[in-house]
């Protein structure tokens, strides 16, 4: 593989606080909106992120920075199994205030470190990197509605 990460961003029209409110829910790139209502990250702390149509993600939180980093680490190319080094990638979030708006960052690396093939690797790595403008999409449009 070539490329080992991606990197993705979006301005969003919601305060800083909006968008660190719903950063900081485990899993909410993956998992079903309503499952995670009331959930805030914790260092340390792993949770189940579920999924109708791809499956439950462990997702652990590994590091906290209010309001401007969250990092969570998951199982994305092994759904339902138990949340390893080997078996997961790094997800980071960085947000910077810009005006009244929000600019939202994420990277996601570790695919090289996947336990399997080079073709899983590979794979994984273009589910994402195709996953991630959707999720940005959709996210950015939850937290601008809800700011209003």
């Amino acid at each position: 593989m070539s490329e080992q990460r991606i990197e993705r961003e979006t301005l969003i029209a919601a305060p800083l606080e909006r968008v660190w409110s719903l950063v900081t829910e485990p899993g909410f790139w993956v998992a079903d909106p309503t499952s995670l209502q009331g959930t805030v990250a914790e260092e340390g702390e792993s949770v189940l992120a579920k999924n109708a149509e791809y499956g439950d993600f462990p997702v652990r939180v590994e590091k906290v920075e209010p309001p401007t980093y969250v990092a969570y680490r998951w199982a994305s190319a092994f759904p339902g199994q138990e949340l390893r080094e080997d078996n997961s990638t790094l997800v980071e979030f960085t947000l910077t205030p810009e005006g009244d708006k929000t600019r939202l960052r994420v990277v996601e690396s570790g695919f090289e470190a996947l336990t399997g093939s080079e073709e899983l690797r590979t794979q994984a790595l273009k589910d994402n990197s195709g996953g991630w403008p959707q999720v940005l999409d959709a996210f950015k449009k939850r937290a601008e509605e809800s700011s209003v």
